[in-house]
């Protein structure tokens, strides 16, 4: 854990840290009781209300939270079983993109997702959960797999983008996401998506043409990262606060634009202070979901997979 807190945490924390103190100072006794529980409700409920305000910045800043839970660790609250499949076979692994097989509730799934590092070595092995072609040529794979034998596709998203790198755009990373968002659009198994952290730009988007798209609470959703869009629009990355209220980024500005179908709730305080709980919010949204897909016929979830998608391209022309 890096112990970094953000600067709208900071009151809470420094709340939650005296009453550590006043914890250790009691001991076992009782004295302290009373006051204790005064501050830790005190705590709670500047917590709830504290968190039920965020702005789309801070939103942007928790879901970019060090210390938030990545891709393998929702799978190993969530699912069972799991065995890694590497490789893309064309040119090699890319660590920055992790899947296989595994089961929910006992039966099997594919699931696939960006992973990001805890540390710096982690990080540079990772490439920060930036995909290169490689790994996006291996969650073709994964799909193509799902699709051969039958089985739900898993997607967690958790990314600031696709690799940039000129050795990526060399080996086709534009094909390569293009590909991904034509192969998801026709897979007959059922699929989900989730926005576990950061969704950014065409990496993101490359594996979330599923059925139903889940977002994490203080996850964030966008075509392209606040930096980005503050660097083309105003040529200022400094503006970066700026584009994050304006691209309408958060989990409940997508259900409202219709682009994200349920917000899952997180543990009070964000994933990062509670993986077992978001993770098991998680879970049911997911065994919910997946049930009422697999109520659909073949045919019945393309064609509704095609409405979805073209209902976000809605335009309207002024006369």
């Amino acid at each position: 854990m890096s112990g970094k807190v953000l600067e709208f945490e900071r009151p809470i924390v420094e709340l939650e840290t005296k009453i550590r103190e006043l914890k250790d100072l009691s001991g076992a006794g009782s004295e302290m009781a009373d006051e204790i529980a005064r501050l830790e409700q005190k705590a709670a409920e500047l917590q709830r209300e504290r968190f039920a305000a965020l702005t789309p910045w801070e939103q942007l800043q928790l879901a970019k939270h060090p210390d938030r839970p990545y891709t393998l660790d929702y799978i190993g609250e969530i699912l069972t079983d799991f065995v890694e499949l590497k490789g893309d076979r064309a040119f090699g692994d890319d660590p920055a993109i992790v899947g296989g097989i595994a089961r929910l509730d006992g039966r099997s799934v594919v699931v696939l997702g960006q992973q990001k590092g805890r540390n710096t070595k982690e990080n540079l092995h990772r490439n920060f959960g930036m995909a290169r072609p490689e790994g996006y040529r291996k969650a073709q794979r994964l799909m193509k797999m799902a699709d051969q034998f039958g089985l739900p596709l898993l997607c967690l998203i958790d990314t600031a983008g696709a690799y940039p790198g000129i050795g990526a755009e060399e080996r086709g990373q534009a094909e390569a996401i293009a590909t991904c968002l034509e192969l998801m659009a026709g897979l007959r198994v059922p699929s989900i998506s989730v926005v576990i952290g950061e969704g950014g730009s065409g990496g993101a988007l490359a594996i979330g043409v599923t059925d139903r798209i889940l977002m994490l609470e203080h996850a964030v959703y966008s075509v392209i990262s606040p930096r980005g869009c503050a660097s083309i629009l105003w040529k200022d990355a400094e503006a970066e606060r700026t584009a994050a209220e304006q691209l309408k980024m958060t989990a409940q500005d997508l259900v409202g634009l219709g682009i994200c179908d349920e917000v899952v709730p997180e543990a009070l305080g964000g994933a990062h202070r509670g993986l077992p709980a978001t993770a098991a919010a998680l879970h049911d949204a997911l065994r919910r979901h997946y049930g009422e897909l697999a109520a659909l016929s073949v045919q019945d979830r393309l064609e509704r997979r095609y409405a979805k998608f073209r209902r976000m391209g809605h335009v309207e022309m002024q006369a």
